[in-house]
């Protein structure tokens, strides 16, 4: 089922159990190669997420700010986007122009993350793609500017959201998840995957 909530295509459903399940084994992979950490704002605040990234960059915050960087903070290349990805990415975008990077987030019990733009890419007009696994995340839109009324919904397992056109830079976050919801990782949590276009084309 497709819904649209403030320009933003929310694919209820779209992944089954198998095809879920699948998507876990390419991140577990990814993580071995590149593992997770856990970064820190411009603020010296830490984030409560854990993350890491394939792709050609990977996103990465700390006291210098946000931005993409070639390597992983041990030094090691970012791992492919796994073909599962791509597919999702052509299949609901209708794109050639494949993402530079899948960020991978790791929501455990009491994680969050604030009401943000995306926008540390060169070129806005290339949508973000976003999956979710594991736990269902409450996920609160907004407005291309601060403040203003929103609207939550909660994000489930096999949901898939495009945030293109308008909403690409509307302001979003994940409020908290509710832990437990489901089997999908044995120890609890929530996996979001977010596919982007970060360079400008030549």
């Amino acid at each position: 089922m497709r819904v649209t909530v403030r320009g933003f295509e929310i694919y209820k459903g779209y992944l089954d159990p198998a095809a879920q399940a699948s998507l876990v084994s390419d991140v577990r992979q990814v993580a071995e190669a590149a593992p997770m950490f856990s970064p820190e704002t411009p603020y010296g605040k830490p984030m409560s997420v854990r993350m890491t990234s394939a792709g050609s960059v990977g996103w990465y915050a700390d006291r210098s700010g946000y931005r993409y960087a070639p390597q992983h903070p041990s030094g090691v290349a970012w791992p492919a986007i796994p073909e599962a990805v791509l597919t999702l990415w052509t299949d609901l975008t209708g794109l050639d122009r494949m993402p530079d990077c899948c960020l991978i987030n790791y929501y455990g019990e009491g994680a969050r993350m604030g009401m943000h733009q995306d926008k540390d890419e060169a070129d806005f007009k290339w949508p973000v793609l976003s999956v979710s696994l594991g736990d269902a995340g409450l996920f609160r839109i907004g407005n291309t500017t601060r403040g203003g009324k929103t609207e939550s919904l909660w994000l489930e397992s096999g949901d898939v959201v495009v945030m293109g056109g308008d909403a690409r830079l509307t302001y979003h976050g994940v409020d908290r998840i509710r832990f437990g919801s489901s089997s999908l990782l044995p120890k609890g949590g929530r996996i979001n995957l977010t596919c982007r276009v970060v360079h400008a084309d030549l």
